[in-house]
Protein backbone atom coordinates (compact mmCIF):
# COMPACT_ATOMS: atom_id res chain seq x y z
CA UNK A 1 0.00 0.00 0.00
CA UNK A 2 0.78 3.43 -0.69
CA UNK A 3 0.09 6.93 0.41
CA UNK A 4 0.40 10.47 -0.36
CA UNK A 5 0.02 13.34 2.60
CA UNK A 6 -1.05 16.80 1.56
CA UNK A 7 -1.23 19.63 3.37
CA UNK A 8 -2.67 23.12 2.51
CA UNK A 9 -3.00 26.50 3.86
CA UNK A 10 -6.76 27.82 3.44
CA UNK A 11 -8.30 30.58 3.48
CA UNK A 12 -11.83 29.21 3.73
CA UNK A 13 -11.34 26.03 5.34
CA UNK A 14 -15.25 24.58 5.16
CA UNK A 15 -15.60 25.84 1.89
CA UNK A 16 -12.77 24.01 0.97
CA UNK A 17 -14.02 20.81 2.72
CA UNK A 18 -17.20 21.30 1.39
CA UNK A 19 -15.92 21.12 -2.76
CA UNK A 20 -13.72 18.16 -1.94
CA UNK A 21 -16.49 16.41 -1.33
CA UNK A 22 -19.08 17.85 -3.67
CA UNK A 23 -16.54 17.78 -6.24
CA UNK A 24 -13.42 15.79 -5.84
CA UNK A 25 -14.03 12.61 -4.31
CA UNK A 26 -15.91 11.21 -7.27
CA UNK A 27 -12.57 12.11 -9.50
CA UNK A 28 -10.29 10.19 -6.85
CA UNK A 29 -12.40 7.18 -6.80
CA UNK A 30 -11.93 6.63 -10.57
CA UNK A 31 -8.21 6.22 -10.29
CA UNK A 32 -7.44 2.43 -10.67
CA UNK A 33 -6.23 1.23 -7.17
CA UNK A 34 -7.47 3.51 -5.36
CA UNK A 35 -8.11 2.46 -1.80
CA UNK A 36 -9.14 5.75 0.22
CA UNK A 37 -9.36 9.46 0.62
CA UNK A 38 -9.52 11.22 3.94
CA UNK A 39 -9.78 14.77 4.43
CA UNK A 40 -8.14 16.21 7.47
CA UNK A 41 -9.46 20.29 9.23
CA UNK A 42 -6.35 21.10 11.35
CA UNK A 43 -8.50 23.60 12.64
CA UNK A 44 -5.81 26.01 12.19
CA UNK A 45 -6.13 27.33 8.78
CA UNK A 46 -4.82 24.08 7.39
CA UNK A 47 -6.51 21.24 5.37
CA UNK A 48 -4.57 17.73 4.74
CA UNK A 49 -5.77 15.47 2.69
CA UNK A 50 -4.42 11.37 2.71
CA UNK A 51 -4.62 9.14 -0.22
CA UNK A 52 -4.45 5.87 -0.16
CA UNK A 53 -3.99 3.46 -2.96
CA UNK A 54 -3.10 0.11 -3.47
CA UNK A 55 0.15 1.00 -5.89
CA UNK A 56 2.84 3.40 -6.09
CA UNK A 57 1.08 4.50 -9.50
CA UNK A 58 -2.52 4.78 -8.16
CA UNK A 59 -0.88 7.67 -5.65
CA UNK A 60 1.05 9.49 -8.31
CA UNK A 61 -2.02 9.36 -10.41
CA UNK A 62 -4.11 10.69 -7.34
CA UNK A 63 -1.54 13.51 -6.80
CA UNK A 64 -1.89 14.71 -10.26
CA UNK A 65 -5.49 14.59 -10.27
CA UNK A 66 -5.27 16.56 -6.74
CA UNK A 67 -3.05 19.53 -8.20
CA UNK A 68 -4.85 19.63 -11.55
CA UNK A 69 -8.57 19.92 -9.71
CA UNK A 70 -6.96 22.45 -7.01
CA UNK A 71 -5.05 24.76 -9.58
CA UNK A 72 -8.78 24.68 -12.03
CA UNK A 73 -11.63 24.81 -9.49
CA UNK A 74 -9.54 25.64 -5.77
CA UNK A 75 -6.65 28.09 -5.97
CA UNK A 76 -8.87 31.12 -4.89
CA UNK A 77 -9.58 29.29 -1.09
CA UNK A 78 -5.19 27.65 -1.02
CA UNK A 79 -2.08 29.63 0.13
CA UNK A 80 0.68 28.63 -2.47
CA UNK A 81 1.41 24.98 -3.05
CA UNK A 82 0.76 22.13 -0.63
CA UNK A 83 3.28 20.53 1.45
CA UNK A 84 3.68 16.60 -0.07
CA UNK A 85 4.47 13.60 1.21
CA UNK A 86 4.43 10.27 -0.54
CA UNK A 87 5.75 6.48 -0.36
CA UNK A 88 5.37 3.43 1.27
CA UNK A 89 3.25 2.80 4.06
CA UNK A 90 5.15 0.62 5.80
CA UNK A 91 3.37 0.19 9.42
CA UNK A 92 -0.44 -0.69 8.89
CA UNK A 93 -2.49 -0.97 11.94
CA UNK A 94 -6.26 -1.55 11.49
CA UNK A 95 -8.83 -2.83 13.98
Amino acid sequence: MHASIRRYRVMDAEALVKMFQEEFVERARTVEGFVGYYVVDGGDGTITTITLGETEEAVEVSNVQARDWVIERAAHLVEGAPDVTAGEVRVRVER
